[in-house]
This record gives structure tokens, C-alpha cells and sequence, in this order.
């Protein structure tokens, strides 16, 4: 079972039926899907995109890529090439479950947080904790602004039932994830994009804590070498396949390329024992969903 375990539903890119789709064509199973959380913007191009993971992933360099991902106004939406973004406090997570309710035999559902919204976070989890499909918390202390620390009530009350929390983490202390573990030891983290934005040096710190994670997923934060390296340093089982969509590189019909991150993860671990636990066996032994 291929599963891509990070997905925005964001149908003013790409509506269900277009997704539902372009998983026929490229081979998954299965989505989890979190709500949107800005506004459409323009990918920038390849030539851009690998300069910024150049920056990102050489430590000398990473604050020359901070000036690029990291723009934010003061009142806390983000600057993309110039252009302002409104940055969502409160994600909807609504539309998620209706769709897994409309489709349960194709998408999972994120139930997503932020503990400085006008959601409580505790009191998001016990709207839709029950509803089918469900598989986790996401969270996103970067562009929310707030510290992975922040998370620690519904972390403990995920930590009971044994589901995992995706967390997109920033710098400084956006992203202490070690203090949130410190609060509640069992849970399960997951990292988004291969530990973003510390790479190498988050793979170090998370190497012997066997309960944390990291996705696949990005075409912008993680490239190709980035993905090899990750997989081959914290283990194959310790991995997993998402895309982020529909936010990413684009096809040749000008909508977001939903199979490439699948098949580069295809191209780079020919081994088809190495594709299953990647593309779908991991994420569905930490949220439990049966094969």
C-alpha cells in the first residue's frame, strides 16, 4: 500500500476529483490530508529552488536561505518573492474530514492545531478524535509562530491513544522540538521535510530517539541528495513518503507534479523491500491504519 502521509486539501490547485486523479495515475493508495494553510503562490523555478536547498543544507550558508523562507511581516503572513501571503491562524479542518467521509477507502485525515489560534487545540482533537480516518495532529510552529513546546496538552493526549504528531518546525526556538519530547517522552513526532531546517544536524539528534520521524515531502525544502542522505543515515524505517501537495513542481498539464516525489524515491531506492517501507509501511504501522 502506497500511502503520501502529507497532503493539503487545497482544491484552488487541485480539486478532489483532480486528485483523486493523479493517484490512479501515479500508483497511491492513499492520502492523509490536512487543511490548507495560505494562499496559492507561484512555485519558484528549479534553478531557484536548488540554490535555496544549497543554502539551507550547508550551515555556514543557512542564514542566506532563512532571508528567503523566513520573510515575514509583522503581522506574521509571509513575503514570497516580494508578494505577501495571509498566513491561516486556524486552518479548516472541516473540509478534511468531510472528504474522508466522502471517500474513506482513499484519504486519511490530519486534525490540525495551532495553540495561539481561537481553536483550542484540545478542543480540535475532541471535535474529530472519533471521526473515521482520522490519523494525527499537524502542527506548524514556523509559520504560526509558536514552539513545539506550545503542543505539549494534545501531544499527551495523542501520546494515550498511540497516534503520531507532524510538526513543520522552524529556528530557534520554533524549532525545540526536544522540549515538547521532554514533556511527553512516548510521542511519536514526525518532522516534516526531512527535518527542515537543520537537516543533518537534526538527523543527528533524532538518531537514537526511535519514536521520531521524517517525511519525504517537499519539492522546495528537500532535494534529491537531501532525500538519499536522510533515508541513509537515520535508517529506512524511519522514513516516509509524502508530497506536500498540491505545493510543489508542476507537469506538463501546469498542475502540481503529484508523482514526482514518488518516483524519485522509485529512482533512488531500486530495492522493492526499501519502496514498501517507505511509501507506505512505515506511516501505516505509526498511525495504525491496516494494510
Amino acid at each position: 500500500m502506497v500511502i503520501d502521509c502529507h497532503y493539503h486539501l487545497e482544491e484552488r490547485l487541485l480539486t478532489i476529483e483532480e486528485l483523486l486523479q493523479k493517484m490512479d495515475e501515479d500508483g497511491v493508495d492513499k492520502v492523509a490530508l490536512m487543511g490548507t494553510q495560505i494562499d496559492p503562490f507561484k512555485e519558484p523555478s528549479p534553478f531557484l529552488v536548488g540554490l535555496l536547498q544549497f543554502f539551507l543544507t550547508h550551515s555556514s550558508l543557512r542564514n542566506l536561505g532563512k532571508r528567503f523562507v523566513a520573510d515575514f511581516t509583522p503581522e506574521g503572513n509571509i513575503k514570497i518573492r516580494g508578494d505577501v501571503f495571509h498566513i491561516y491562524p486556524d486552518p479548516d479542518n472541516e473540509p478534511v474530514f468531510q472528504a474522508v467521509q466522502q471517500h474513506p477507502d482513499r484519504f486519511l485525515g490530519w486534525i490540525f492545531v495551532n495553540p495561539k489560534g481561537q481553536k483550542g487545540q484540545i478542543a480540535e482533537f475532541e471535535r474529530f478524535k472519533d471521526a473515521p480516518g482520522f490519523v494525527g495532529i499537524k502542527a506548524h510552529p514556523f509559520w504560526n509562530h509558536h514552539t513545539p513546546l506550545e503542543l505539549a496538552p494534545v501531544a499527551q493526549k495523542l501520546a494515550a491513544i498511540g497516534k503520531p504528531m507532524l510538526i513543520h518546525v522552524g529556528f530557534g526556538e520554533e524549532g525545540d522540538y526536544d522540549a515538547l519530547l521532554g514533556q511527553v517522552p512516548d510521542l511519536k513526532l514526525i518532522l516534516a521535510h526531512t527535518g527542515f531546517p537543520l537537516y543533518s544536524e537534526t538527523w543527528k539528534a533524532i538518531r537514537d530517539k526511535k519514536n521520531v520521524f521524517v517525511d519525504l515531502s517537499q519539492t522546495t525544502y528537500v532535494g534529491e541528495k537531501t532525500t538519499r542522505q536522510a533515508v541513509e543515515y537515520l535508517g529506512v524505517d524511519r522514513c516516509l513518503f509524502g508530497t506536500d501537495g498540491p505545493f510543489g513542481f508542476h507537469g506538463k498539464d501546469g498542475k502540481f507534479d503529484y508523482g514526482f516525489i514518488k518516483r524519485r524515491i522509485e529512482r533512488l531506492f531500486p530495492d522493492e523491500g526499501v519502496q514498501g517501507r517507505l511509501l507506505g509501511e512505515n506511516f501505516a504501522e505509526l498511525a495504525g491504519i491496516p494494510q
